[in-house]
């Protein structure tokens, strides 16, 4: 096989990154940055999770955003549900929720401090899990099954991960799932803490391709804590290809973070403009409008009232052809002024510019140069004042 993998992207703003911000954020705000995302391009979008409000205060409005947001026709909104209870609320708004495959996984946590901390039950009690896990997939006729393991690469409580104690882990899973008769077609990597490295990545995926040529769908959610996720995720693409699916997930402006990990918002994701913008200059079709979702990182800051993470809602992405920069533009030392690849020439009204002639030169001809005077509509989208 050669080539890049299928690749299906879950946005993650909505949920693993209000998750982490202030409870105080109005329903309102919230409305305004779901629909702008279902604007963008975006296939996925996860609208956040039906949990209890005592634990996770930010997602207390779940069924009101719901009721009030305006579906894209074409976009899947998922949600997480960690109960019986939450399934059931779930499944009241479905449509326009999508509904949950029926995927049948064994799971377990490398790191069994982390373990308790985030689901209160120990590495043992996790493991004593998958038999009954295997028994409903056999029972409600499951094809196949699939294996997960969080804190993959490492911890903050019981440090490195080495490639041959996580593989020797999904050893116990797949001989679980053979004893069942059910061959193993999927494998996730859940790193909450931030460990992910790049030649740890490649090595994994490599060491899993041949000794299971079976599995073929990988999910990969990576945190950024380190800044390590954007590399890791392109040293999986030199190792996939054209026979394999890739699951990403990421978030508008990187904002993202688990309260049980240590690092709260410091655990922060992939910024999504970030990841569309390398796919996209590799030449992987993504279908976003980076400029739309640039726009759409810039109302969440306004939302969640603080900077976020990203590199391309501050710079931009690479810009081509009719959208190269103004040859006479002014001296550009701020953010602000910066934002001038959508905003245009009012982002940095009144800045110095000691150019006393016009700029000419030969790599620029006219067909190009007279094409850039014009930067890009700004889409109406404002933020809703907390």
């Amino acid at each position: 096989m050669s080539g890049y993998p299928t690749i299906i992207h879950t946005e993650e703003g909505m949920r693993d990154g209000l998750q982490i911000e202030s409870p105080d954020i109005p329903l309102e705000a919230k409305v305004r940055l779901l629909d702008a995302l279902s604007q963008t391009g975006l296939k996925e979008i996860a609208v956040g999770s039906f949990v209890s409000p005592k634990w996770t205060p930010q997602m207390a409005c779940m069924d009101d955003l719901v009721k009030a947001f305006h579906p894209k026709p074409g976009v899947r909104y998922t949600y997480t549900a960690l109960n019986d209870k939450g399934q059931d609320r779930a499944a009241e708004f479905t449509p326009p929720l999508s509904p949950k495959a029926h995927e049948y996984s064994t799971r377990v946590d490398m790191c069994d401090v982390f373990a308790q901390r985030n689901t209160n039950r120990t590495q043992a009690q996790q493991i004593a899990a998958w038999p009954k896990m295997i028994e409903k997939a056999v029972s409600k006729g499951a094809q196949d099954g699939g294996m997960n393991i969080s804190n993959c690469f490492g911890s903050n409580w019981t440090g490195e991960v080495s490639t041959e104690k996580l593989m020797s882990m999904f050893d116990r899973m797949m001989q679980a799932w053979n004893d069942a008769g059910l061959p193993v077609k999927r494998i996730g990597f859940s790193d909450a803490t931030g460990w992910n490295m790049p030649h740890q990545v490649e090595r994994t995926l490599e060491q899993v391709k041949a000794r299971w040529p079976t599995i073929t769908d990988f999910n990969l959610h990576f945190h950024n804590a380190r800044g390590a996720a954007l590399a890791s995720v392109y040293a999986a693409l030199r190792v996939l290809d054209s026979g394999d699916t890739m699951r990403l997930q990421s978030s508008i402006g990187g904002m993202a973070g688990c309260p049980y990990c240590g690092m709260g918002q410091a655990a922060m994701m992939i910024a999504t403009e970030d990841l569309m913008h390398m796919l996209e200059e590799m030449g992987i079709y993504t279908g976003v409008d980076l400029y739309k979702l640039i726009e759409v990182v810039w109302l969440a800051e306004e939302v969640v009232g603080h900077p976020l993470y990203g590199f391309v809602s501050k710079a931009g992405p690479r810009p081509h052809f009719d959208k190269l920069y103004p040859m006479d533009m002014p001296r550009i030392e701020t953010l602000e002024q910066a934002r001038h690849f959508i905003l245009g020439p009012k982002a940095y009204r009144g800045a110095a510019s000691p150019w006393p002639k016009p700029i000419t030169s030969w790599q620029r001809p006219e067909s190009i140069a007279g094409q850039t005077e014009q930067a890009p509509a700004a889409s109406p989208i404002r933020a809703v004042a907390k």
